[in-house]
């Protein structure tokens, strides 16, 4: 069976994943920052619905989506149909997040602020969970995956500097024009929401699934399939280990507007900065893919993640005022943080197969489901951290700070994710799928399907 997928199918494949990219970026980037300083919202309590967002629907959503898919049967294959169907109502749900009305408070801003982020994180999810599980069913030659989603993180990369570059520029760019603050975010949204719908059409429209990979739908219930699911060590050790990573990136992330504008008095600078951390991590997808062919992804996961918490917390003790050095913090985060696009999202395919051996099923859309809930989850936990925080040190929109809210945005911007960071660190060197257990796991379960279909 030929594992290799041409340069075009790996092109079309990793499109969808800008799309995504662009909203996921304009929400971990901008979303908390929208909310206080455009909906004029109390951040603790915008951050309080988010987790509550988290806790309650969202808790099972990407879990279900990912189960259903599983056990889809469908004329458009059991991954595409959700991305065909799914397409428009993620864009009007982009559109409908920046769209809404200013000076909310109490009850009714917590409930437009979950009603709202439920819905576009209900829509991102239907797209997206099947998406992602159609990575493991397209191959399952282990450098072959490593490349497959390296080309398809260059997407993301471009997905994500559109969304953190181009949000506050389109709309300045709306604002000029005539339009209000309120209005100009909201044509942003539409804007973001059409990239998305086309980029995934595109994708579902013109690549193939390949059933002679997938399996038969799982047969386990929706119970049993998400326990047993914790019983794989690989996946526990790995899930930990995203946990960690996940939500420090999200709170650098989301207090990077914060500290560019209140701590080094640079906010036109804001866009320059993030565009150059996330043109490093483009550059350097692929040495990050090249080193984990040599070191095991593992240990490159790692060696990424310590490479970019050292120059997080460099930035804690940055004086009060302009310094270039934030960009020197920008390239070296950026170089680190190549990892964590490409080694994570290469392991867990990895890990379905250690699945299958324990089950002898294929099943996907439950991991990635799993795994969906976990990222967002933790991204969540990020921005109410950083609401929590931006409250409880005394932060007041669109003035000038006091020295204890400075302390507290760089101390929860510097200190935070880095010491986070490396905590993880441990669960990835001794990660235990290597390349050669990998080839092993593989070709046991070639031999047992072989000779399954010789005894029948």
């Amino acid at each position: 069976m030929d594992q290799k997928l041409s340069l075009s199918f790996k092109f079309r494949y990793g499109l969808a994943d800008l799309g995504f990219a662009v909203i996921t970026s304009a929400m971990q980037f901008f979303l908390l920052f929208y909310y206080t300083d455009v909906a004029g919202i109390n951040p603790a309590l915008a951050g309080m619905a988010l987790m509550v967002g988290k806790l309650t629907w969202d808790a099972v959503k990407d879990a279900l989506i990912g189960y259903l898919s599983d056990r889809t049967r469908s004329r458009f294959g059991r991954r595409r149909v959700y991305m065909i169907f799914g397409a428009l109502p993620m864009g009007i749900a982009m559109w409908i997040l920046f769209s809404l009305p200013t000076g909310m408070s109490g009850a009714a801003a917590f409930i437009a602020v979950l009603l709202s982020f439920w819905l576009v994180d209900t829509c991102l999810g239907v797209n997206s969970t099947p998406y992602y599980a159609l990575t493991p069913e397209l191959t399952r030659d282990y450098n072959e995956r490593a490349s497959l989603t390296s080309i398809r993180m260059v997407y993301s990369v471009i997905g994500y500097i559109l969304g953190a570059v181009l949000t506050t520029v389109l709309a300045g760019v709306f604002k000029g024009a005539g339009l209000n603050l309120q209005q100009a975010w909201s044509a942003t949204g539409a804007i973001f929401g059409v990239v998305a719908i086309i980029t995934t059409l595109v994708t579902a429209l013109t690549i193939k699934e390949r059933p002679e990979l997938a399996g038969e739908p799982s047969k386990l219930p929706a119970g049993k399939a998400i326990v047993t699911s914790f019983k794989n060590r690989p996946f526990v050790i790995l899930m930990i280990a995203f946990i960690l990573s996940s939500f420090s990136f999200t709170v650098l992330t989301a207090l990077v507007p914060y500290f560019i504008q209140y701590q080094l008095n640079m906010p036109d600078q804001i866009p320059i900065v993030l565009l150059v951390m996330l043109m490093t991590i483009g550059i350097f997808l692929i040495p990050a893919k090249l080193i984990s062919d040599k070191i095991n992804k593992g240990p490159a996961y790692a060696l990424g993640l310590f490479i970019a918490s050292a120059a997080i917390i460099s930035s804690f003790f940055f004086p009060y005022g302009p310094t270039p050095l934030i960009y020197v913090v920008a390239v070296v985060a950026g170089i680190g943080f190549s990892a964590q696009w490409v080694c994570p999202w290469s392991m867990l395919p990895d890990v379905i197969e250690y699945d299958e051996k324990m089950t002898g099923e294929r099943r996907e859309g439950i991991y990635y489901g799993l795994w969906a809930f976990l990222g967002k989850f933790t991204g969540a936990l990020g921005i109410a951290v950083c609401g929590w925080a931006l409250s409880g040190y005394g932060y007041v929109p669109n003035v000038a700070q006091t020295v204890q809210t400075l302390f507290g945005i760089r101390f929860f911007f510097a200190i935070i994710p880095a010491v986070v960071l490396l905590i993880s660190l441990p669960f990835l060197i001794w990660y235990p799928i290597t390349r050669k257990s990998h080839a092993a796991l593989v070709k046991e379960l070639a031999d047992r399907k072989a000779a399954a279909t010789k005894a029948s």
